[in-house]
């Protein structure tokens, strides 16, 4: 049996898709792994592997220690996508970037959730061998697609009529998700029924905190802001909702698009490199809030036009999958511990 310890904080926050990808990875390795991987939760004892999901200090620090075993660094994040998300003093915040590198560059093998990282770590100093693309993915046991009778269940308890036409996004409030664009549809669109999942999950450095919290003080009347919900009642959003639309200027691997495709949700995103690199051809692009809003209309006077859209998240859902998935872990690690009994 290969001994893991997985190293992470992820969890402790709210909101945050880091923190879903973790959950949905450890889950994953429990319930089909249990007698070829011994899953250990931040415990510094001797271990085969140590897969370091985020950058906790403590965590920096155990990488000196013998007892790690092989380690594996799971890259979520590069400093330049941290810009628009934390606001932070520029001294303190180019010392935090050169810790980021810093910690990778610790790791004997990185995996990334995005391909297009690749070449901008190999731009920090990373060695490309040690970097492995795996994508993100979800539990079809938690964000599947209900029944028009739960669907319509929930309208009616958070009121809001069957007929009414509903644009959900669901992320951080901050202003690399394009929350400003997502406002301004609402109140360009006042027959529409926007609706928000998340919050300050950063507290208030998070960047433009001030400006945010007016607005969402604000909101016009068809503009609804949940504030951070729980994964467990996220589901029933994604089934209630029309169209699932992120307008992020800057995305890694979210996991709240592969929810939605996870839910039959339709998808519109803003065209962003890093999608065409791994969802090309699941979602509705546009490149900028005129086209999101050309869109919307369009769907709001022919609801049709959705259903070839569904059909395309389910074939996401279907590539994306923990079936796939499980499989590309399961190498993933039996290999990095062959590599450990050989070079010791």
């Amino acid at each position: 049996m290969i001994k893991i310890t997985m190293f992470s904080s992820a969890d402790k926050v709210a909101g945050q898709g880091v923190g879903s990808a973790y959950i949905e990875l450890i889950n994953l390795l429990k319930q089909r792994f249990s007698k070829e991987f011994d899953i250990q939760i931040n415990n510094y004892g001797k271990s085969d592997l140590s897969h370091y999901h985020t950058i906790d200090p403590q965590f920096y620090l155990s990488t000196f220690s013998k007892k790690r075993g092989r380690r594996i660094g799971y890259v979520h994040f590069l400093p330049e996508t941290l810009e628009g998300s934390i606001k932070l003093p520029k001294l303190f915040r180019n010392i935090f970037y050169k810790y980021v590198i810093s910690f990778y560059k610790r790791m004997d093998q990185i995996v990334v959730v995005n391909p297009t990282f690749i070449d901008k770590l190999v731009a920090h100093g990373l060695d490309r061998k040690k970097i492995k693309y795996i994508p993100n993915f979800v539990s079809t046991k938690n964000f599947y697609e209900k029944t028009p009778e739960e669907k319509s269940a929930f309208r009616k308890k958070i009121g809001i009529s069957d007929d009414k036409l509903i644009v959900f996004g669901d992320g951080q409030v901050q202003e690399r998700k394009g929350i400003d664009d997502f406002y301004k549809l609402a109140q360009d669109n006042p027959d529409i029924q926007f609706i928000w999942a998340g919050g300050f999950s950063f507290g208030k450095i998070t960047d433009g905190y001030d400006r945010y919290k007016q607005m969402i003080e604000n909101a016009p009347k068809n503009m609804k802001f949940t504030g951070i919900v729980d994964r467990n009642d996220l589901v029933n959003y994604y089934n209630i909702c029309d169209l699932f639309l992120l307008p992020s200027y800057d995305e890694l691997f979210p996991m709240s698009v592969l929810e939605a495709f996870s839910c039959g949700a339709p998808v519109l995103l803003r065209d962003l490199e890093l999608y065409q690199a791994i969802i090309d051809g699941y979602y509705q692009p546009a490149k900028d809030r005129g086209e999101m809003n050309d869109f919307i209309r369009k769907v709001a006077k022919d609801h049709s036009i959705l259903d070839n859209f569904k059909k395309k998240s389910r074939l996401a859902t279907d590539y994306y999958s923990e079936d796939h998935l499980s499989k590309i872990w399961y190498e993933f690690y039996t290999n990095q511990y062959k590599i450990a009994k050989q070079d010791k």
